[in-house]
């Protein structure tokens, strides 16, 4: 059987392309879906050409979180593990690291902004920590994203699980920039173009400087967070709650 293949890899003057292409679940962070992108991106980092890589999605949505349905069949487990590895990976990857934001960014997908290290999003995009309204809570991506943030606005964001939009989201520290929606593709070209200009060895040093707390934090909490999120997937609680979640889904 054929399987259909989930990211795409595109280089090409100094930039590599990293595409989520899972449209039939909003580009739902599943198991496959998250080993093609591990794999994308060691393969972006030995390539001597690239001096960046950009990840962006196909689609009107950029990241809906975590595969609700794969996570209530077969729990988080291991999945858990596999997503602090790979905000490691981002983090600790020897290129700059630019997400493209189009559309809209809910729970786990947060933790892939988090570890970027420059995004720009169109001002139509909208964000949510949406895990406590499912028995859940951000323990993944809060290693990479409660470092973004403010204090305040994490405690208001991750308990309201309320949506706030692109503008607010730059001015709490969790992206870089908010620019117009016509504008997003001229904006990411700028900083493309001026991170192709930095020479291998200063861009991953400058970047090993800022990215060192965060790894870190990530190395010494992140076993803990990953057994966390774990439990709280399969608990009766949080089953119950992505249950009716997804059956709201399928109705509407």
């Amino acid at each position: 059987m054929t399987t259909t293949q989930l990211v795409h890899l595109h280089s090409d003057r100094g930039i590599a392309t990293v595409t989520l292409d899972s449209q039939h679940n909003r580009n739902a962070l599943s198991k496959q879906l998250v080993a093609e992108l591990s794999a994308a991106l060691h393969t972006a980092e030995a390539d001597d050409s690239v001096r960046a890589v950009l990840l962006t999605a196909a689609g009107t949505v950029f990241c809906s979180g975590a595969d609700l349905a794969e996570a209530r069949a077969g729990g988080m487990a291991q999945g858990a593990h596999d997503l602090v590895a790979l905000q490691r990976q981002i983090l600790a990857c020897g290129k700059p690291v630019v997400i493209r934001l189009h559309g809209p960014v809910r729970a786990g997908g947060l933790g892939l902004v988090g570890a970027a290290d420059i995004v720009l999003a169109a001002d139509t995009v909208t964000f949510a920590f949406t895990e406590a309204r499912l028995g859940l809570a951000p323990a993944l991506i809060s290693l990479t994203t409660l470092p973004r943030m403010t204090s305040r606005a994490a405690a208001r964001t991750f308990l309201t699980a309320e949506t706030f939009d692109a503008a607010t989201a730059a001015e709490m520290g969790l992206i870089t920039e908010s620019v117009p929606a016509a504008a997003l593709d001229e904006a990411v070209g700028v900083v493309l173009d001026q991170l192709t200009q930095g020479s291998a060895q200063g861009l991953r040093e400058s970047k090993a400087l800022l990215t060192a707390p965060l790894l870190a934090e990530v190395d010494a909490r992140g076993a803990e967070v990953a057994d966390l999120s774990a439990r709280l997937f399969a608990s009766d609680e949080a089953k119950a709650a992505m249950q009716a979640f997804l059956e709201r889904k399928r109705r509407g």
